[in-house]
């Protein structure tokens, strides 16, 4: 066999097992649970490599501060412990309780808020209060704010759905109190955290289908607040002017990004290996929180921080997914800010980290160390598990099937669609029947039936009715109802014989009498 056979045939198996591939993909993601299994394995997934990243990062300033190489990586450790059944509840928490605690969690993160910024409460750290010490935990209410915030403005969309066309109840009060949560984050000071709370507030507006120039309008007020901001403040134009020339002052405002780019350019292909950085050494600041994916790139190389990449992409993936399957508009308004917040922050982390971002010290979800950023992201997962288990299809299947080993274990109920349905309302109660009035002289008359004073005199005894006036009685009768003579009332027998006997009066002039009702 030539060489061109070889590399054709070679070339229709490629194919062949590509075309093979495409329908079992196909057919694992048509499964009823896999919105959930996806969740669950990206989740566990990140948070792995990040408890080695954080491990690997903080090894030598754990060592340098405490003598000990895992004093960092133990706190993380217990924020993870902590987060673990924070996480199972929200698996197990229905759609129905995220819409209860919408509002209570909303006024908690404005109190948490506007504590943080109360001298003596909030922990001053580098010129900034954004951390509330309570004992051996440093708490961050700006990282459950963003959550917070997502649950309320999906719970308010969807009790104003027919006024969503209108700008004015689009808008208000959904774009006032995030502006009102941005605005107590920037006193912080927190630029960062910010940009997440316009994340959450872009992903409401846009999964409810707010206009393009709504969006022009905001992102124009925003760059105004910032242009403002980075005026008034001397180091945030600093940072702006080093992000774009880095080098320029490499061992000031640029140190920290250019230093980043280097770890990152010297990992290769498939890095130096596990645990052999030698940026951490303290050459990069932040090495194990907000650099930490330089230190991916550098131990795990590129291949490692495509890996990073790409589990954050099937987490937005699944995100999306959860909200275009379900049929709940609070879960697909709520799904999408949450995944819209998880994975922009993240975009933004590895942006400066890579040089095409300004730097603005926030996190990277689940990899990064922090305890309230990885209970908040946390909760997050595990709501969206939540609503994965919830989607039409999978309650369906859950329903048929009942709950797996697995599920018993957790403790996770089977889960239903009653919270979809809608309330009916209460039949209005028939009102009782009017009763007629009654006669003195005699039983109750018929609603309709002609009085007593309006009978015509043929009607009475002793006289006889002439032919115009019986017929024209007659026809009064059959319009108005039926006649009564005397105490006894007239059948439609006696007035279809009435009408064949009594012929209609003649015309004026043409009238000769009557004799016995019969024209002569």
């Amino acid at each position: 066999m030539t060489a061109a056979a070889e590399a054709k045939l070679g070339t229709s198996a490629d194919s062949e097992s590509d075309s093979e591939s495409a329908p079992r993909l196909a057919a694992l993601l048509d499964r009823p649970l896999a919105s959930f299994h996806l969740i669950l394995v990206t989740t566990g997934l990140l948070t792995v490599i990040g408890m080695v990243m954080v491990l690997s990062a903080s090894s030598i300033d754990s060592i340098t501060l405490t003598h000990s190489a895992f004093s960092v990586f133990k706190k993380q450790l217990m924020w993870v412990v902590l987060g673990a059944p924070i996480f199972w509840l929200g698996v197990r928490l229905p759609p129905r309780a995220y819409r209860r605690l919408a509002y209570p969690a909303l006024i908690l993160s404005f109190v948490g808020l506007l504590a943080v910024l109360v001298p003596g409460v909030g922990l001053l750290v580098s010129g900034a209060r954004r951390w509330i010490d309570i004992g051996p935990l440093q708490l961050q209410p700006s990282e459950p704010a963003k959550l917070a915030l997502a649950l309320w403005g999906a719970d308010l969309l969807v009790r104003k759905e027919k006024l969503c066309g209108q700008m004015r109840h689009l808008l208000i009060p959904l774009v006032p109190v995030a502006t009102a949560a941005a605005a107590l984050i920037m006193l912080e000071p927190d630029l960062g955290t910010t940009m997440c709370v316009v994340l959450v507030l872009f992903g409401l507006l846009w999964t409810v289908g707010a206009p393009l120039r709504l969006f022009g309008m905001i992102v124009g007020g925003a760059a105004a607040v910032v242009v403002a901001l980075i005026i008034r403040e001397p180091y945030r134009l600093a940072r702006l002017t080093s992000f774009l020339h880095p080098a320029s002052d490499a061992s000031g405002n640029g140190y920290q990004a250019v230093r980043g780019l280097q770890a990152l350019g010297s990992g290769g292909w498939l890095g130096v290996g596990l645990g052999q950085s030698r940026f951490k050494w303290g050459l990069l600041p932040n090495a194990h929180t907000d650099y930490i994916f330089a230190i991916v790139g550098e131990e795990l190389g590129l291949l490692g921080c495509l890996l990073v990449l790409a589990l954050f992409a099937v987490l937005a993936y699944s995100g999306l997914r959860i909200a275009r399957r379900t049929t709940d508009p609070f879960v697909r308004l709520a799904s999408a800010s949450v995944t819209i917040w998880l994975t922009g922050q993240a975009l933004i982390n590895i942006g400066y980290v890579t040089g095409m971002l300004p730097v603005t010290g926030i996190p990277l979800p689940l990899i990064s160390f922090g305890g309230t950023s990885l209970i908040a992201t946390l909760f997050g997962l595990g709501m969206l598990a939540s609503f994965a288990r919830h989607e039409p299809e999978a309650v369906a299947s859950l329903q048929k099937k009942g709950r797996s080993r697995s599920a018993r274990l957790f403790l996770l109920p089977v889960p239903d669609l009653g919270y979809l349905t809608p309330v009916r309302k209460r039949p209005r109660r028939s009102r009782p029947p009017v009763p007629a009035p009654r006669r003195a002289d005699g039983p109750a008359t018929r609603r309709g039936a002609q009085p007593p004073a309006a009978r015509t005199k043929a009607a009475q005894p002793g006289k006889a009715a002439q032919p115009g006036k019986a017929a024209r009685s007659g026809r009064t009768a059959q319009a108005g109802g039926t006649q009564q003579s005397g105490a006894r009332r007239s059948t439609g027998a006696e007035r279809s014989r009435a009408r064949r006997t009594v012929p209609n009066p003649p015309p004026k002039g043409n009238r000769t009498g009557t004799d016995g009702g019969r024209r002569r």
